[in-house]
């Protein structure tokens, strides 16, 4: 499950992907009256994907806030890692934040990794293989 952070940032990047042929910025308070989304947290989300790179700000009279990047190159597996992390149900088959068990004696023995790796593998195909004008 994606946390709130997460799906905050995708409706925030949508509607920035909607204007984004318009090479406009937009508000913070344009953007969070779009999806009802609460302004302070709002803000705190905006600031981790402009410090990713992800999207740009100006200040001022016509400032606020503008995608770096065209919607379909923005990729969804990309902003899911960037917010909430790994992807992966467990560390141990996490491709980006490997991470050894530590209630398991070894991955070989490991009865439910391979279920887990199916799970990643599952989600993978779909976050990798989409984009952010696919959400539009």
């Amino acid at each position: 499950m994606i946390t709130k952070k997460a799906k905050y940032a995708l409706k925030a990047l949508s509607v920035l992907a909607k204007n984004y042929a318009t090479k406009s910025s937009i508000t913070l308070s344009e953007i969070a009256a779009e999806d009802n989304l609460p302004k302070k947290f709002l803000e705190t989300i905006m600031h981790d994907l402009r410090r990713a790179g992800i999207l740009s700000s100006t200040q001022g009279k016509n400032g606020g806030y503008f995608l770096n990047s065209p919607p379909d190159q923005i990729v969804i597996a990309k902003l899911i890692r960037l917010i909430d992390g790994p992807i992966a149900p467990t560390l141990c088959v996490s491709l980006h934040f490997y991470g050894k068990c530590d209630d398991c004696e070894s991955e070989e023995a490991c009865k439910i990794r391979p279920l887990m790796m199916k799970v990643r593998d599952a989600n993978l195909s779909v976050y990798e293989n989409m984009t952010l004008a696919d959400i539009l």
